[in-house]
């Protein structure tokens, strides 16, 4: 099925630049990098999650729904951007946010991208890091449903088959992004948590006929955890686009950048964080594009690429985030 057949509203500003970063590349001596700045995508922030945003909150519209719900960590950049949709959109939201242990306390737990749900007007549900999110959540929604509203339930990280679309849909912007500047990308990298991205960028390039092979950096989780959350995401947003189902184990879902745990940055993600700073004005986060630069940049030190090849680097936002890290940074 086409991805225009499925229901979408205006949220991003797209199509995101795509731009190369010749300091960086030049300090590296690595390969050609390249930065595609879904940081861009506007809405309040901006990030990757305005881009499934479209269509989760378009299937939210079609079956009129008027309340919207979605989990994260305290300092999610996905509800963020869902209370930023739902305020746009008019629509009631309500946020279940947990606590991450390991994370710096005092500006973590009032400022950054808590301080902005609060001022686009979502309520926050504070719970404890216990697993409980989705059980809490689905609970709020049948009260609502008792009270004759319709809720609309957003997975966390808007990681479904629906949300999953927004990346089939910028694997082939990028793809349109390459051939106009006459770019021919060795490999795509990017930072993979709860697995929506990955997953459409996977599915948008078999939709293209791609082979350019995609390297996800883990956030949180080994890889065979993280394998197993994108599992479902990929056999969902596959089937809604009628494609055959890549083998699991042709998916790289690198694990050797995420410790000492989610939402905790090790020292290649702030001397990442850092380095993008002050090379390129570019404002990495300490949760998922810091990991993912980190991952990028101990491979060129490596001597995975060579000076002639050419990787696109993913920057999926969040920079909302580092004021929750003044002390770490």
């Amino acid at each position: 099925m086409p991805l225009s057949s499925f229901a979408r509203v205006q949220l991003a500003h797209l199509p995101t630049p795509l731009e190369p970063l010749t300091r960086l590349s030049q300090m590296l001596g690595g390969p050609r990098i390249y930065i595609k700045r879904d940081d861009c995508t506007g809405l309040a922030g901006g990030g990757n999650k305005t881009r499934k945003l479209e269509f989760l909150m378009g299937d939210a519209l079609e079956k009129a729904c008027d309340f919207i719900l979605t989990a994260g960590g305290l300092q999610s950049n996905h509800a963020r951007q869902t209370a930023a949709a739902a305020a746009k959109l008019g629509l009631d939201c309500e946020l279940f946010l947990e606590s991450v242990p390991g994370t710096p306390s005092s500006d973590y737990d009032r400022n950054g991208n808590l301080l902005l749900d609060r001022l686009l007007g979502a309520g926050v549900q504070r719970c404890p890091g216990d697993g409980s999110l989705l059980t809490r959540m689905e609970a709020r929604a049948e009260e609502l449903r008792r009270e004759g509203r319709t809720p609309y339930v957003v997975p966390v990280g808007g990681s479904s088959g629906i949300g999953a679309l927004g990346y089939a849909d910028c694997a082939l912007e990028l793809i349109k992004q390459c051939q106009a500047q006459e770019l021919e990308p060795d490999h795509i990298w990017m930072a993979t948590g709860s697995g929506g991205t990955q997953a459409g960028l996977l599915a948008g390039l078999a939709l293209a006929q791609s082979k350019v092979p995609l390297t996800g950096i883990n956030v949180s989780a080994t890889e065979e955890v993280q394998k197993a959350k994108l599992r479902p995401v990929l056999a969902e947003t596959f089937g809604l686009l009628g494609l055959a189902l890549p083998d699991l184990d042709d998916v790289i879902c690198d694990e050797n950048f995420y410790l000492p745990g989610y939402g905790i940055p090790n020292e290649g993600t702030l001397e990442a964080i850092r380095l993008l700073a002050v090379s390129e004005a570019i404002l990495l986060d300490p949760v998922y594009s810091g990991k993912a630069m980190a991952g990028l940049i101990a491979r060129i030190r490596e001597g995975a690429f060579s000076s002639r090849d050419t990787v696109v680097f993913l920057h999926s936002g969040g920079a909302a985030a580092l004021f929750a890290y003044e002390t770490l940074l």
